[in-house]
């Protein structure tokens, strides 16, 4: 895998990967950025979340499981000081429906956390991640 990455402005960037679609990413004004994009550390958490969404999603379309919605919400904990690292990620899987069973839920989220995405191997190594899920049957 290759990726570019472009200085526009300041700490505005545009970069792209072998996926071959364009990025923005942006910095905070009192250090030259625009605010005009995510972050990079704000883009790592992106990933985390559209990863493992992705291997959930997957695997439950293969269990035939019928959801009306699903939704992965990430918060995470830094160091105060530089490197700024991520030092807790937690990760709340949110599923909408009737009638999902919470074994295949929690089966796709176990299999995507500890076999599947790769983002959560490679982070693993240097931060805490947890996970919980709920189900919501009626969603508003």
């Amino acid at each position: 895998m290759k990726a570019i990455v472009k200085q526009v402005e300041g700490l505005t960037f545009i970069a792209k990967a072998d996926s071959n679609h364009w990025i923005v990413i942006d910095g905070p004004k009192e250090y030259f950025g625009s605010e005009a994009a995510p972050r990079p550390m704000e883009l790592l958490l992106i990933s985390l979340g559209s990863c493992t969404a992705s291997d959930v999603a997957a695997i439950l379309k293969k269990k035939k499981v019928k959801m009306e919605g699903f939704e992965v919400r990430l918060e995470a904990e830094r160091k105060d000081e530089h490197p700024k690292v991520f030092t807790k990620i937690h990760i709340e899987f949110i599923f909408y429906g009737k009638g999902i069973r919470e074994e295949d839920v929690r089966r796709a989220i176990e299999l995507s956390q500890n076999k599947y995405c790769p983002i959560s191997a490679m982070l693993r190594k240097a931060v805490e991640i947890s996970y919980s899920y709920k189900i919501v049957e009626n969603r508003k």
